[in-house]
């Protein structure tokens, strides 16, 4: 919390309103923000809250749901919609028990900024406090224009995110903004528009920087294997448990989990998901001992989550709980301006890659990228233009050149390096990497794309230097 204290010493203390009918519950929070520097007011009924709020100004409210012992929260309910009508830029926080997850969903809807469960974890309220106060509150000195590259660039690490049109640069701001909180961003946009780079993005420009930034395809994880990816497993926790293993969320302690595909999570495995984002705790399969994940939280998707819900194919609860930010990924037809720059970097990596001569786009074919359609995104151009280094033997790459190599298809009999252009062993190195990121890393789906044995393709691999997973996450993180 010691850059928030710093700004308090520019600012005068945030002032916060405590509305909670529990005198013990207001006294310790009273005292646990007031030893935060925050500036604390109580008050003891929902009526008292509406009078304090008309009558002085706070920065945020810190509201239970349940007044006069009712466990209904109808009153806390009519409480929050006042407050958003009457203050509509107060962030207001709510307090529930778990088993009224439901009642602090309601309360999402009406606006409410994050919810918090009883009995409170005191650094996690805190968190949630200081996130809701900087996302309430306007930068300083900066207007609401969208900021220039270079602006974001002096600011920002940026790296792998290229790209200047408007569109782009909202994203850029919108990642600026949320980076430094310890709100959970959900990234939405269309397979291969970047949404792992702009996760990597958040977590290097967060205050986790220096922690761990762990990656989890969940598409990719099975409902039989959930708990022990995610939590770990002791030995003999099942019977192929031979060793213990590391969950995902303890391996992210200190740093970011960044859930990729979340809208593919079965049921069971989402109501598992929600509690340890809920509590931050969860137990390794084997062990009834609770272990505690300090992470943040970016998940990325391009289902529609909404209608998922709407469906009962994803949880309501676990929709709000990741979704605090949402960011918006454009599709490559949305930012047309931006390829002729992502051309540029695509050619320049593919040529370090595979080791050739650089290569360079006539303007014709620029134009001729820009009007493509392009339904696989970035990714889809990435490939496209790692063909053209691989297929094409001339330096200058023109529109007949890349209209023979099929933008997106396979490379097949007819897209063979040309003579001379590379060695056999090249050849042999980029279809094994070209498979990997198509498939993933998934070794039995390569194999039988190369018509080669799993024993056959981990020789090659060892021969070539090539590693599974690494060649499978360079694939979809360049650009995507």
């Amino acid at each position: 919390m010691s850059e928030s204290r710093s700004e308090a010493g520019r600012h005068p203390p945030p002032r916060i309103l405590v509305a909670d009918d529990d005198a013990t519950v207001v006294a310790s929070l009273t005292l646990l923000l007031g030893r935060a520097g925050y500036l604390c007011r109580s008050a003891e009924s929902a009526e008292g809250a509406r009078a304090l709020v008309a009558a002085e100004a706070f920065d945020l409210v810190l509201q239970d749901m349940n007044f006069s012992r009712q466990t209904s929260g109808d009153e806390g309910l009519r409480l929050l919609r006042d407050l958003r009508r009457d203050s509509p830029d107060l962030p207001v926080i709510l307090m529930t028990a778990w088993g009224s997850i439901d009642l602090a969903v309601q309360g999402m809807k009406l606006g409410a900024a994050d919810f918090i469960n009883k009995p409170w974890s005191n650094e996690q309220l805190l968190r949630s406090i200081e996130t809701a106060l900087t996302l309430g509150r306007e930068p300083d000195g900066q207007t609401q224009e969208v900021p220039t590259r270079e602006a974001l660039e002096s600011r920002l690490d940026l790296e792998g995110l290229v790209g200047r049109d408007p569109a782009f640069l909202k994203v850029l701001a919108l990642v600026e903004r949320v980076a430094p909180t310890e709100a959970p961003v959900l990234i939405v946009g269309e397979s291969g528009t970047g949404k792992e780079l702009v996760a990597t993005a958040i977590h290097r420009n967060s205050r986790r920087r220096r922690g761990p930034f762990v990656k989890v395809n969940l598409g990719g994880v099975s409902s039989t294997l959930f708990e022990s990816e995610m939590f770990g497993h002791v030995r003999g926790a099942f019977t192929d448990a031979k060793r213990e293993r590391t969950g995902r969320f303890a391996r992210a302690d200190g740093g970011t989990i960044f859930l990729d595909e979340i809208g593919e999570v079965d049921g069971s495995s989402q109501v598992k998901l929600l509690r340890v984002l809920q509590d931050h705790t969860f137990e390794v399969l084997g062990s009834s001992t609770p272990q505690t994940a300090d992470v943040r939280v970016v998940s990325a998707t391009n289902a529609d989550l909404p209608e998922l819900v709407r469906t009962g194919g994803f949880r309501e609860d676990l929709l709000y709980r990741i979704n605090l930010i949402t960011i918006r990924l454009p599709a490559l037809r949305d930012r047309r301006s931006d390829i002729p720059h992502l051309a540029a970097f695509v050619l320049q990596a593919a040529c370090r890659r595979y080791n050739v001569e650089e290569r360079a786009l006539t303007p014709a074919a620029q134009n001729w990228l820009r009007k493509q359609p392009w339904p696989g995104n970035v990714r889809q151009l990435v490939q496209t233009l790692e063909r053209a280094v691989l297929v094409l033997p001339e330096t200058t790459i023109d529109v007949p050149g890349l209209r023979s190599i099929e933008p997106g298809e396979p490379l097949g009999p007819t897209a063979l390096p040309r003579p001379g252009s590379m060695t056999l062993s090249q050849v042999e190195a980029a279809m094994i990497r070209e498979a990997l990121e198509h498939y993933d890393g998934n070794l039995t789906r390569v194999a039988e794309s190369l018509g080669l044995s799993r024993q056959a393709l981990y020789r090659r691999l060892e021969k070539h230097g090539l590693s599974p997973e690494a060649e499978a996450e360079g694939g979809r993180s360049r650009l995507e």
